[in-house]
């Protein structure tokens, strides 16, 4: 949805997605976590639970989607910024050589801007994996593994923000805590080399 868009902004229709859909973009980055946990609560997870007829809304099902819907400006603007930073000359010889609109967003504009379009992606889900408090609000922080998208359960960051003051220093979940905090440290390590080695190989490309 993201990238679909970022090409309806910068190639299908460019005074619209510069005058409407790019400032409603930005207002939605702007919008602190909490009100998407907040909304994720009084009208996802009642939705969830009516709609498969559950006990109870919380899940991973309604974490998931809020978190979509956190990262989906964020990927938006970033993805549209690398489609507009591909030179109008590629357009240009495309369209000279007898593209249609559609073969030259497909065949040179999306392969152009390849690398800055990952780097967009790497970027969202990096603000996906540090998110707490939304993510917390509608999971169930339920301190058992999903047996599937219907089950609650709890998110790493919950639970070392909720519990990493209260463990005993030294104790086995002091230990645990420490090392999802590791993992995750990791994992935003590996999005950032990714994101250093997409933006290396782009420069090589260009």
């Amino acid at each position: 949805f993201s990238l679909a868009t970022a090409i309806f902004m910068t190639e299908i229709s460019p005074e619209l997605g510069k005058h409407f859909v790019q400032p409603a973009v930005e207002i939605f980055v702007g919008i602190p976590s909490v009100v998407y946990g907040w909304i994720g609560l009084t009208i996802l997870v009642p939705l969830i639970k009516n709609i498969f007829n559950l006990r109870f809304g919380f899940s991973v099902l309604a974490a998931g989607i809020v978190l979509a819907v956190m990262i989906f400006p964020t990927i938006t603007s970033l993805a549209a910024d690398a489609l507009r930073s591909i030179p109008k000359s590629y357009r240009a010889a495309s369209y000279g050589l007898g593209a249609t609109r559609w073969q030259t967003i497909a065949k040179v504009v999306v392969p152009a801007a390849v690398s800055g379009l990952m780097t967009a992606v790497i970027l969202g889900l990096a603000r996906a994996f540090g998110e707490a408090l939304a993510v917390a609000m509608v999971i169930g922080k339920m301190r058992a593994f999903p047996t599937s998208l219907l089950a609650p359960t709890n998110n790493l960051t919950a639970a070392i923000a909720a519990d990493m003051g209260g463990a005993m220093e030294g104790s086995e979940y002091n230990i645990a805590l420490w090392t999802m905090a590791l993992l995750l440290f990791i994992i935003s390590l590996a999005c950032i080399f990714a994101i250093h080695f997409l933006t290396a190989k782009g420069g090589k490309q260009a």
